[in-house]
């Protein structure tokens, strides 16, 4: 009994032992792992990562590196044909290989300006310096859904970058109010994104085709080219209808409408009745106003009554004012174009809170611009309604099958 006792713990042992060993001879792969890049292997030199900050120059920065003034002038000398020391900006990365031993002599800087492309400068026999651009893929994407949220958070769920949204406000601007989307409108977009290497994400390329359920009704958009040499863009509905405007709907990213055009109004400073000829949109002090068309500054100014205001000319037929500013950004003459920031929100004059009165002139009648039909920015052409037609036909086709309508 005990002759055997002493197997048993002889063989526990052995087999410790063993299981000890076959441990020891696993590799540990996280250590032994080769760092490439930029075409050169991390593990033969000494590599230090910085940042481009307020003040650096090209010639600072590598001074660090131990080399002195008269080396910086020979180096700028020999690189400014291929690398403009000049185009250094603040926030972009270098990347400094050195040497391994105590010296940490500057053998390989890697500047990057952007993600797509990058210079090498190279110490080690004479000073050399190339440029490398990453290939570039574009890879087309559909996306469908229902909102549920903001259309951004909806974006957001399905991993689209959010300067998708703004690409599509931007689109939409004259049709859609954002924020008045409901809870179960659908959507559709078809888009392309930019990929460095085939792998790394570099934002969206381009919009090919949308719609929006909005009030009921389903509001699509194309980017067509009327004009072929040109390639300007201009987006328009299934049937070829412009949906840019040729003025915005508001002053206002934000619509809070408190007042409207009407011949007969309580005024709430004067406190008699009286025509209020424009309309009231609410919102903080200081909030950007925009003007709703392109157009020539005609006047700047103040009065006991408008306060600070702005006023444009279009074209012959329509002028547009904006009163109550908290500041003006523009001045008498200058030319303005549609969406440009001409002034702040503010209070003065008769006014009992911040807010922009928005004025419309028809020729030279103030009207309601809730009310107008207004003109669209350049209508579809005849003669290029078939070539828009059969562009759109696959577009469309796409997004309705993806949308189930």
């Amino acid at each position: 009994m005990k002759k055997a006792y002493l197997i048993i713990i002889l063989l526990v042992s052995l087999v410790s032992c063993q299981q000890s060993e076959t441990v020891s001879l696993i590799p540990d792969q996280k250590n032994s792992r080769h760092i490439e890049q930029f075409g050169f292997n991390f593990k033969d030199f000494n590599v230090l990562h910085d940042t481009v900050q307020s003040g650096d120059t090209f010639g600072s920065i590598i001074e660090k590196q131990n080399i002195v003034d008269n080396q910086v002038y020979d180096i700028v000398n020999k690189v400014k044909d291929t690398f403009d020391v000049r185009s250094v900006r603040i926030g972009k990365t270098f990347t400094f290989l050195r040497s391994k031993d105590r010296y940490k002599k500057l053998q390989v800087l890697v500047y990057q300006p952007d993600r797509a492309s990058y210079y090498v400068i190279d110490f080690r026999d004479s000073v050399s310096v190339y440029k490398i651009t990453r290939p570039i893929r574009i890879k087309k994407r559909t996306i469908a859904g229902e909102l549920n949220g903001s259309f951004s958070e909806e974006l957001n769920k399905l991993g689209v970058d959010a300067a998708l949204a703004n690409k599509l406000i931007k689109v939409y601007a004259w049709s859609i109010d954002f924020f008045k989307l409901k809870k179960g409108d659908q959507f559709g977009v078809i888009f392309t994104e930019r990929y460095i290497d085939d792998t790394i994400y570099d934002g969206v390329d381009s919009l090919r085709a949308a719609f929006f359920e909005y009030k009921g009704k389903m509001i699509y958009a194309f980017p067509f080219a009327q004009n072929e040499a040109s390639g300007k863009i201009d987006y328009y509905d299934e049937n070829g209808k412009a949906l840019k405007n040729f003025f915005l709907k508001s002053p206002l990213k934000y619509v809070n409408i408190t007042s409207r055009f009407t011949r007969s109004r309580f005024h709430p400073v004067q406190m008699i009745w009286k025509a209020h000829k424009g309309t009231d949109y609410a919102a903080p002090t200081g909030t950007p106003i925009m003007t709703t068309a392109s157009g020539i500054v005609e006047q700047t100014g103040y009065t006991a009554g408008n306060g600070n205001f702005v006023k444009i000319k279009h074209d012959r037929t329509y002028s547009t004012q904006y009163l109550h500013m908290s500041r003006i950004l523009v001045r008498r003459g200058q030319r303005v174009t549609q969406g440009s920031i001409i002034g702040k929100v503010g209070s003065t004059g008769l006014s009992t809170g911040p807010h922009v009165c928005y004025r419309f002139w028809k020729n030279g009648v103030q009207v309601d611009a809730l009310r107008l039909k207004l003109p669209n920015s350049q209508p579809m052409e005849s003669k290029n309604l078939p070539r828009f037609k059969l562009q759109i036909e696959p577009l469309k086709w796409e997004l309705d099958s993806v949308a189930n309508l």
